[in-house]
């Protein structure tokens, strides 16, 4: 199954594009997308784990599975904001 990755921030960056496509066999699940990422841009393999995963713009978990057709995204924590 072909998987087209969204890439946002620092994981844009380190990769140099806006996405990758990628090849991974069904059934898929987070997991096996993560590591044909880090397969495809090696130089992302210091910064993925610390960044979460959206399917279908839902953060999900390593054990999500991912279907034909499914938006897959790699965004970094958010935080901030100020109670002042």
């Amino acid at each position: 199954m072909v998987v087209v990755i969204h890439l946002f921030a620092v994981a844009r960056q380190v990769a140099g594009t806006r996405s990758v496509t990628v090849e991974v066999a069904e059934p898929a699940t987070v997991a096996t997308v993560r590591e044909a990422l880090v397969r495809s841009i090696p130089a992302l393999a210091v910064t993925l784990p610390h960044l979460r995963m959206a399917v279908d713009s839902a953060y999900v978990d390593d054990s999500h599975a991912i279907g034909p057709g499914s938006e897959v995204a790699v965004i970094p924590p958010v935080s901030g904001g100020s109670l002042d």
